[in-house]
């Protein structure tokens, strides 16, 4: 699996943004510092116009001497960075249309993130056990929300979503493989915690159902449905999906399917 290398930089974006050097932790103070630096990580080293970055740092009240305070505010991080690698060439560029931030391979924990977890995906097919490894040791690069909760405008926002979208989809494989490895006891702690989390993805309470269920505790895998379809019904208005309900009539009639029984497993679209 990728690890976070790179040069003797290292950004952090998922939690609290953080830049680290050989010898330093530094974070941007202040909001607007905040947001600057999260918008050039949220574009991965691509350029950012001039125009792009004053809606993420003022949105549609910037300052009257926009161009002069988005100098400054680029100016104070330069400095930041040059105290943590003095010798090396500016990170910040100035081009044409905006400016670019510039990162090596390795260095930015969300790209690092997403490419583990792509990489992981990719090879599925191989050891379970080491897949379900590297996907523990992917997501532990998240330190809390993306960007340290700061919200910005279109291009934080997009970002810090795509990252969240790739935390759930990494915690459903991840959960679904442990299933497959028959750790279904060990799991249900975490599972119980994840989907109070995120209390209305469906895919979590299907995969703690199946965990409950398989460790014998048929109660409280129906329990886990009729709570998760009470709130459901309570806060968006909607039913559980068919695979959902097909899943608690399966665990009411004891269906072999639900022990992932080759011949069986994904009937009536569920993925087990």
């Amino acid at each position: 699996m990728q690890t976070i290398h790179g040069g003797s930089m290292y950004f952090f974006t998922l939690g609290p943004s953080e830049i680290r050097g050989s010898n330093r932790i530094m974070r941007p103070k202040g909001a607007i510092q905040q947001l600057l630096f999260a918008s050039f990580m949220a574009t991965a080293g691509q350029v950012v116009t001039v125009e792009s970055l004053a809606e993420e740092l003022w949105g549609t009240t910037p300052p009257k001497k926009m161009n002069n305070a988005l100098q400054a505010q680029i100016s104070r991080l330069r400095r930041m960075l040059a105290h943590l690698e003095p010798d090396s060439v500016p990170r910040i560029t100035a081009t044409v249309s905006g400016y670019q931030f510039r990162l090596r391979s390795g260095e930015l924990d969300a790209q690092v993130f997403l490419d583990s977890i792509e990489a992981i995906r990719t090879g599925v097919g191989g050891d379970p056990r080491r897949c379900a490894n590297d996907l523990r040791r992917a997501i532990t690069l998240w330190r809390g929300p993306a960007f340290g909760g700061v919200v910005g405008g279109p291009l934080c926002q997009t970002a810090a979503s795509k990252y969240e979208e790739a935390r759930l989809s990494a915690l459903e494989l991840l959960y679904g493989i442990e299933l497959k490895c028959g750790r279904h006891a060990r799991i249900i702690p975490e599972l119980t915690e994840t989907l109070a989390l995120n209390p209305v993805q469906e895919q979590f309470c299907r995969l703690l159902m199946l965990a409950l269920y398989r460790s014998g505790r048929h109660i409280d895998a129906l329990n886990t449905y009729r709570q998760f379809r009470h709130r459901l019904n309570e806060d968006l208005g909607v039913d559980p999906s068919p695979t959902l309900r097909w899943c608690e009539s399966a665990i009411l009639e004891h269906d072999p399917a639900l022990l992932g029984e080759p011949a069986l497993a994904g009937q009536a679209g569920v993925r087990i």
